[in-house]
């Protein structure tokens, strides 16, 4: 199969550059990653004419257009979607936004303002990408896990999720927090300290914190580092907070 083909394939959702697993898990799709590679190596700069004319980028990754019969909301204002990245219908994304080629953004989600959903990151159904919100892109290596959120996320204004990292339906992240692996996440709920680059668990609220750092020149000085901390998991009062408002899909 040629890129072009794969290419193709991601935009209608029939492919995915990362898939579930029967056990629950996820697995990176090596071909797709690897022919989205192909397309950067075989793509030569040009500048595009119409809407997007003085733009210069890879000829064969131009920008998608979206009728209503596609059923996504591309509100005006500066956003793009890039050939190769999938997007279903009930999507409202929000300027300036950017959803990366070999992304998957699934049915009934919003991409706010200033959002970015990188290379080959997978966004579920209903899930809410606040205002700022970085979503890391990981396309190499190809054998690494993009950026997962599964469904019925919130994810807070501002939050940054890169390097992989897995977030489990329905958690909350609140503004600010950074996920990465090399930062811990404190479960203060379980009291247990979940090891760098783990998954964030289904329903889990995380906030942002800090923790003290232990050099005694650290100590001297009062100094801390940020961390995530779970401070809750889902309940009916939070799932109130963050129900969704079907009118303005």
């Amino acid at each position: 199969m040629t890129h072009e083909e794969v290419l193709d394939q991601l935009e209608d959702g029939t492919v995915r550059s990362a898939n579930p697993t029967e056990d629950g898990n996820w697995e990176a799709n090596i071909e797709v990653k690897e022919a989205i590679l192909e397309a950067f190596k075989n793509g030569v700069n040009a500048q595009f004419e119409g809407v997007y004319d003085g733009f210069v980028d890879k000829h064969n990754l131009p920008p998608r257009f979206f009728t209503p019969e596609d059923g996504v909301r591309l509100v005006p204002g500066g956003s793009s979607v890039r050939r190769g990245a999938y997007v279903a219908p009930g999507v409202i994304i929000m300027p300036p936004a950017y959803v990366n080629v070999g992304a998957y953004v699934d049915e009934g989600s919003m991409v706010d303002s200033h959002a970015l959903v990188g290379s080959c990151a997978q966004i579920g159904k209903n899930v809410h990408l606040s205002a700022g919100v970085q979503i890391g892109g990981v396309l190499e290596p190809v054998g690494m896990n993009p950026v997962i959120i599964e469904d019925d996320c919130f994810i807070g204004a501002g939050a940054v999720i890169v390097e992989g990292i897995l977030v489990r339906k329905r958690a909350v992240i609140a503004p600010g927090v950074t996920l990465s692996k090399s930062i811990p996440v404190y479960d203060a709920v379980k009291e247990e300290v979940r090891e760098r680059g783990a998954e964030i668990p289904e329903g889990a609220v995380v906030i942002p914190g800090t923790r003290p750092m232990n050099s005694d020149w650290a100590k001297e000085n009062g100094l801390s580092m940020a961390c995530p901390i779970i401070v809750k998991y889902r309940d009916e009062n939070s799932d109130a907070s963050l129900e969704l408002e079907d009118a303005l899909r």
